[in-house]
């Protein structure tokens, strides 16, 4: 991961994670994110709609940071940067996946849970990772004792997080940003509400702000 988007992570410091079915729905969730003060998404690979979704939302807003989650082939990380996502996250820690990126020069978030693949990824030179299923893994309780040996690690929790709990993954001096799927749960957008979408992304921007400043 380069520094100056480690950085934007930080900076955005919530980053929506979207499943969309229906690319229709792909600039009316962009639009209500960016509008909501989150300039930042995370589509997953999840849907057949992914990589045209990226495509639209690239497109209409090119200074969004936008990236492609649930990222396990080579293919689908080739698919997502070409279409025209700035970063990619693996939900586990495929050492052949990561391999390929590095390669690519793709910047990608591997998915890690334990010491033996932190270790994996920083021999790697990977120092930013997505700790997941972040609450069903212990939480921010885990992250402090992860990053104790490994002072230099960075993180996204991802999985579990939600407005209840965000602040205090935040506050951790090791989180770079969190990652979560509260603000574009499926039922807002099968509904077309992206008011609301927006409303709860203005209020994950001033938790953000609260914490960081």
């Amino acid at each position: 991961m380069k520094m100056g988007l480690e950085k934007e992570f930080e900076k955005v410091g919530i980053i929506p994670v979207i499943v969309l079915e229906d690319v229709k729905d792909a600039k009316l969730v962009g639009k209500a994110l960016v509008e909501g003060g989150l300039n930042a998404a995370e589509v997953t690979f999840r849907t057949d709609a992914a990589e045209e979704v990226i495509k639209v939302m690239a497109k209409e807003f090119p200074n969004m940071l936008l990236g492609a989650g649930t990222v396990l082939r080579p293919e689908q990380a080739d698919k997502a940067m070409a279409a025209g996502a700035k970063f990619l996250v693996s939900p586990g820690f495929n050492p052949h996946l990561v391999s390929y990126c590095i390669k690519k020069g793709y910047p990608i978030v591997p998915g890690i849970q334990t010491p033996s693949e932190i270790e994996q990824a920083m021999f790697m030179g990977i120092h930013f990772v997505k700790f997941f299923p972040a609450e069903q893994a212990g939480g921010l309780d885990m992250i402090k004792a992860l990053t104790a040996p490994y002072t230099d690690l960075k993180v996204m929790p991802t999985g579990g997080v939600s407005e209840k709990n965000v602040k205090n993954y935040l506050s951790h001096k090791n989180v770079v940003a969190c990652g979560g799927t509260w603000m574009v749960k499926k039922n807002l957008i099968d509904q077309g509400d992206f008011e609301k979408v927006k409303e709860i992304a203005k209020e994950a921007a001033s938790i953000v702000k609260e914490i960081r400043g």
